[in-house]
């Protein structure tokens, strides 16, 4: 047995790199559960012990910002953070980001971040908004919620930025209406789940009904992933239930993406068969094919202005802001007039 182990030990009996050991020890969860299972173990055969003392004072000394990120495989929050991160730095303001399963407490998290690292700020993108209701209390410092809107919450210390995502998906769904579409479909989260699925699917389908057509849950809503995979199922499944569609509106871009591969080993043709609208906005939509009709949420200005906000509070302490940025409705390729039977133009 050794009797003094360091972590460049665990990592040579491990396998793993000294960096992948520090965030098992810290408790990160960007972490796989078997790379976690065997440090773990090695940590507790030879009775490791962290050096808290140098730990504590590394924390003290450490004026970090944290963001954390919920869900890696989320297009739009890749490119937000890119953009947060990047003024971060000229500003020459240190970060550090932490990935989160799209079901985990980022609230929790952050709160557990706070004890050990000491961060200055938190930046969130993304999260439950029940989570920050029922725990913020703990989360002292200046914090900006990116891309949901905070403000009902009352919390002094917590800004937000947002797009207003039911009012962007009834835009979404008008457009494919005023193409004269009204057998839609739509694709994307779990309602009931997180908020922005519920605001966006709340909005498009409250608008379609506000139009005087039916709409489904049962039969024309599918629930998915945020995930390119996700999509591709996910628009097979809606077509089972309802082949009689002629567009869909997908509550993100990727899923979008997803679909039109989908459509396209379904013998369909988009936009000609099928008319397909995202959200979002990310930069690959300008490049699949045939390019993506979408709503883009400003992540310039929500990024601008998150990380403004955070640096001014941290130096003047103020109550907390929320702001709606605006969206835009981004025309491509991907939405054509909808075909007319030759019964109905003969009616």
């Amino acid at each position: 047995m050794v009797e003094t182990i360091t972590i460049k030990d665990i990592a040579r009996l491990s396998g793993y790199s000294v960096g992948t050991v520090s965030r098992v020890i810290n408790q990160k969860a960007d972490v796989s559960p078997e790379t976690r299972e065997k440090v773990q173990k090695i940590i507790e055969e030879y009775g490791f012990q962290p050096n808290t003392n140098a730990k504590h004072l590394k924390q003290l000394s450490t004026s970090e910002i944290c963001i954390l990120v919920a869900g890696q495989g989320n297009s739009f929050f890749s490119d937000l953070l890119q953009k947060v991160v990047g003024i971060l730095s000229s500003r020459g303001q240190a970060a550090t980001i932490v990935y989160l399963e799209e079901t985990t407490n980022a609230v929790e998290t952050a709160a557990r971040l706070r004890m050990e690292r000491n961060p200055k700020g938190f930046i969130f993108l993304g999260g439950v908004l029940d989570h920050f209701e029922k725990g913020f209390g703990r989360i002292e410092v200046p914090s900006v919620l990116l891309s949901s809107d905070a403000s009902g919450l009352n919390i002094e210390n917590l800004s937000s930025y947002t797009t207003d995502d039911a009012d962007a998906s009834a835009a979404a769904v008008q457009y494919l209406m005023d193409h004269g579409h009204t057998k839609i479909g739509i694709l994307g989260g779990y309602e009931g789940t997180d908020d922005f699925t519920n605001w966006r699917l709340e909005g498009g389908v409250r608008r379609i009904r506000e139009a005087g057509i039916d709409f489904d849950m049962e039969t024309q809503y599918e629930a998915c992933d945020f995930s390119l995979e996700a999509g591709y199922t996910a628009v097979r499944r809606l077509f089972e239930k309802q082949p009689d569609l002629t567009a869909v509106f997908a509550l993100s871009d990727i899923i979008a993406m997803g679909a039109f591969r989908a459509l396209a080993d379904m013998g369909k043709k988009v936009p000609e068969d099928v008319s397909v609208i995202g959200f979002d906005g990310i930069s690959t939509g300008d490049y699949s094919i045939p390019r993506l009709t979408t709503i883009s949420q400003n992540t310039d200005a929500m990024a601008k202005l998150g990380v403004e906000n955070l640096l001014l509070n941290i130096s003047y302490p103020r109550p907390a802001t929320h702001e709606q940025v605006p969206f835009s409705l981004v025309e491509r390729e991907s939405v054509a007039q909808v075909r007319r039977t030759e019964d109905e133009i003969d009616g």
